[in-house]
């Protein structure tokens, strides 16, 4: 796992506090938004027990919460569509929504871990991310 993995996982598990974290991300000097698309993209899909159209209420929840206006671009289309859909068009999204795009998608991976965590990961599991101390 390298170092924004640790903190995206952290993140995930409230180790470190969301805002911090999320500037912490943003402002590596490697920053580097396919990467950590990509990173979020399968760390979202695999913490979503929904495997047909990765969609629960949790999930679901994720988005409606997202502290972000709800107007805002990303938030906008994960929204309007289906969850593989959006992530798609969210791959894509022009540059200056690109800072949007991963604080929202940071925040919907640390409310769907948790609820893995709290669930398939209860009374412990093999997942190495979910053992960082």
């Amino acid at each position: 796992m390298d170092k924004i993995e640790l903190i995206i996982n952290e993140i995930a598990q409230n180790k470190i506090e969301f805002n911090e974290g999320c500037q912490t991300v943003l402002n590596d000097k490697g920053f580097n938004f396919e990467t950590i698309f990509s990173c979020l993209r399968n760390y979202i899909f695999n913490s979503i027990p929904e495997k047909t159209n990765y969609n629960t209420q949790t999930y679901q929840n994720a988005i409606k919460t997202i502290p972000l206006k709800s107007t805002f671009t990303p938030i906008v289309i994960l929204k309007s569509f289906d969850t593989k859909i959006a992530f798609n068009k969210l791959e894509k999204i022009i540059e200056n929504e690109r800072e949007k795009t991963i604080i929202a998608l940071l925040w919907i991976l640390k409310q769907t871990d948790t609820e893995r965590r709290n669930t398939e990961c209860k009374n412990g599991c093999g997942h190495d991310w979910h053992n960082i101390e």
